[in-house]
């Protein structure tokens, strides 16, 4: 088994998390089931994507599944921020920039990596 605690986009992975965990949990009721179950789902799966793309000795492909995730993650943010979810505009621009250190950490791995493969859609 691969050690992942040490690598810097576990921790901002994990910082993501355990981030949405406290303002899903300050959400009100019609958001905390709904909006915020997608949230809290979402950011455990960019952790888990993390822990399977360092244990793999061919990385490119969790890690290309890493950045579709990373992608539509500010979608989901964007959603909370129009109704209203984030008790205020400074916890989900917070929120917003965590996703976007991540997407660079991630970006970085893939260029390490050497990202010239071509990975097919769908894979």
């Amino acid at each position: 088994m691969a050690r992942y605690e040490h690598l810097p986009i576990y921790k901002a992975a994990m910082d993501l998390t355990v981030y949405i965990e406290q303002v899903v949990r300050n959400c009100s009721r019609y958001h905390k089931y709904m909006l915020g179950s997608d949230l809290r789902q979402h950011s455990r799966e960019l952790v888990t994507l993390v822990i399977r793309a360092n244990s793999r000795p061919d990385k490119l492909p969790v890690l290309h599944d890493l950045r579709e995730r990373l992608e539509a993650f500010p979608v989901l943010l964007r959603i909370g921020k129009e109704v209203q979810a984030f008790q205020t505009f400074n916890s989900y621009a917070h929120a917003a920039e965590l996703v976007v250190m991540l997407s660079r950490q991630n970006e970085g791995w893939m260029k390490s990596q050497g990202n010239m493969a071509v990975i097919p859609a769908g894979v």
